[in-house]
């Protein structure tokens, strides 16, 4: 009995640990576990970038961590061979996860569900992602990068208790790790995290989200070696004549992404409406891609290698333009097809290749003005934001790759015209857009999954008085005297809602010299419907535009069976309350 009492008062002791370490406010407990999240995403980038680069030296016979894009590969069987036998892999993976539905990434958990994802999840995607970029498909790793990370983190937060905003920056912290571990760059995975996972900056997150890209890149570098750079030579004094290329790059890089994120869906489409089985799909992607590797390997995988080939060599601008055309048309059918991963590099590929090749005109234009590696380079930061989002962290990347400060000013201009751009013209970046035809409205990783947890069906009042539409004047009167209640819904015979009616009206009118005859005459707001799964962000438009004080609730815009009721009031009240507290666990402040 006393070992029992002596344990249960070690547990709450470190339960009491725990508290003070992690409740609101308790910074430094954050911080530490935040560096914790950030090594162990250092450490994910790390084991997922050696399993890559071992399928690759496995399956191509390529040097290990050579970059598969990069080698130059024999055009033989292998290059068919590989990307199907990935495809069939993909189609085994997807038939062993036993729970069906979608898989929650970083940017929908933050914005729908509190920072909660499954772990179990974020591992199948990772096997899923290097069944396409280890068999050398067109793909990225960043997705299981983020991914994993994200999941781990998630895992955590959910053990330690963690309050819902708190969770939500953890997650951050995971992803912002991932990708600083990824580049070698903890600016661009801090700010990637700020921008496209949290969805917004605040001195409370700052610390721990540059501490966990700190941390992952300590980590990753001390297990991998020197992280990927890009040398561009000495770049000089900017003037302000340079801005007008870059303007001029950020919008064609606008334009290109969207086109590239139109026929990676279209791809999409094309493949679902063609009658194949969709086991079979990701094989026959991997034919497809396979047949463009035949015409340069450089398409394949994440594209590292070429990333390198075409920087540092003198490569003709025609050449440049068909392996964008390749490389594009390689992405669109390995995602399109069925396979897991990201457009992440191949979009700062893509970007590079169109800046390289614009340098030829612009040196013909103005000799002298941009180096082709320096057009290369705000290419990459323009075009990444055009398909992923993010202009401050391209531009983090465009710096910490290069080393060049210089540089930076115009990457800036370019990411800022491109995000402008694409915001203008199409609305959404790739990640998100994807949600849009998932039939997600939402646009970014804010916060909204509070409010869509704040239904009409938790906040309406059940015992609501109804009475039939044939009832009389006198009858009426009669069931509900004055200041028995406020409003009563009127229902036909088989309980479906058809008006709202206010019990004083029907009392005053016994004073007017001609008296109403049918109770239908006080009849108001007959098309004006409150259903169960409406938010109070919703419900409050509706009373707005009704101008109603309260509101039927029916179960559906069919049968519109009454099944409760609810206040203007009590709508807007609830909201404030909840959206103060969202503002206070931003801001730390609660209680």
């Amino acid at each position: 009995m006393s070992r029992k009492r002596h344990g249960l008062s070690f547990s709450a002791r470190l339960g009491w640990l725990r508290r003070r370490l992690f409740a609101r406010g308790g910074e430094v407990g954050f911080l530490v576990l935040a560096v914790a999240v950030g090594a162990l995403a250092g450490g994910v980038v790390s084991l997922i970038s050696f399993l890559s680069h071992l399928l690759h030296h496995q399956l191509y016979g390529v040097a290990f961590a050579t970059g598969l894009s990069g080698s130059d590969l024999r055009r033989n069987w292998l290059l068919i061979a590989v990307p199907v036998a990935g495809g069939l892999l993909t189609t085994l993976i997807l038939n062993l996860r036993r729970r069906r539905g979608g898989i929650v990434d970083p940017i929908e958990a933050n914005a729908l569900y509190g920072g909660r994802m499954s772990l179990t999840d974020s591992i199948w995607v990772t096997l899923q992602n290097l069944a396409s970029n280890g068999f050398g498909l067109s793909a990225g790793l960043e997705a299981a990068y983020t991914q994993l990370s994200s999941g781990l983190a998630s895992k955590l937060g959910l053990k330690m208790k963690l309050r819902r905003e708190d969770m939500r920056v953890l997650i951050g912290c995971g992803s912002a790790g991932a990708i600083a571990a990824a580049f070698g760059a903890p600016l661009t995975g801090a700010f990637y995290a700020f921008e496209l996972i949290i969805g917004t900056y605040s001195t409370v997150s700052l610390a721990p989200v540059i501490a966990a890209a700190i941390a992952a890149t300590l980590v990753s570098q001390a297990l991998t070696g020197k992280a990927f750079t890009i040398e561009i030579g000495q770049v000089g004094a900017i003037s302000p004549g340079d801005f007008l290329p870059a303007l001029g790059l950020g919008i064609g890089c606008a334009l290109l992404g969207i086109l590239v994120m139109m026929t990676v869906v279209r791809t999409e489409r094309l493949a679902s409406a063609s009658g194949i089985p969709s086991w079979l799909r990701p094989a026959l992607g991997g034919v497809l891609v396979g047949g463009l590797a035949f015409v340069t390997p450089q398409i394949l995988s994440a594209g590292h290698g070429a990333m390198h080939i075409n920087l540092e060599n003198d490569i003709p601008w025609t050449a440049l333009l068909i392996l964008f055309a390749l490389k594009a048309l390689g992405s669109a059918i390995t995602i399109g097809s069925g396979f897991r991963g990201g457009l992440f590099f191949a979009s700062l590929l893509l970007g590079a290749l169109i800046g390289k090749a614009a340098a030829v005109p612009l040196e013909w234009l103005a000799p002298g003005m941009l180096s082709a590696t320096a057009m290369a380079v705000i290419g990459m930061s323009a075009f990444g934001v055009a398909v992923i989002g993010g202009p401050l962290a391209m531009t983090f990347l465009a710096l910490e790759l290069t080393g060049e400060f210089p540089i930076t000013a115009l990457a800036l201009a370019a990411a800022i015209t491109s995000s402008m751009a694409v915001r203008q013209t199409f609305g959404y970046s790739f990640t998100t857009w994807r949600f849009h035809l998932r039939g997600q409205s939402i646009r970014s990783a804010h916060d909204v999954g509070w409010i869509r947890n704040l239904t009409v069906g938790r906040l309406m009042r059940r015992d609501v008085r109804t009475a039939l539409a044939d009832m009389s004047i006198a009858e009426f009167r009669a069931a509900f005297p004055l200041g028995s209640t406020q409003r009563v819904i009127i229902t036909d015979g088989n309980g479906g809602y058809c008006a709202m009616v206010q019990v004083g009206e029907v009392h005053a009118d016994l004073a007017a010299a001609e008296p109403r005859q049918d109770l239908s005459d006080f009849f108001h707001h007959q098309a004006d419907i409150l259903l169960p799964g409406m938010n109070a962000r919703q419900a409050a438009g509706l009373f707005e535009a009704s101008h109603a004080e309260s509101l039927a609730v029916v179960s559906d815009r069919i049968e519109r069976r009454v099944i409760g009721q609810l206040s203007e009031a009590h709508t807007l009240r609830r909201y404030s309350e909840e959206l103060d507290k969202q503002r206070k666990d931003i801001t730390g402040t609660g209680e």
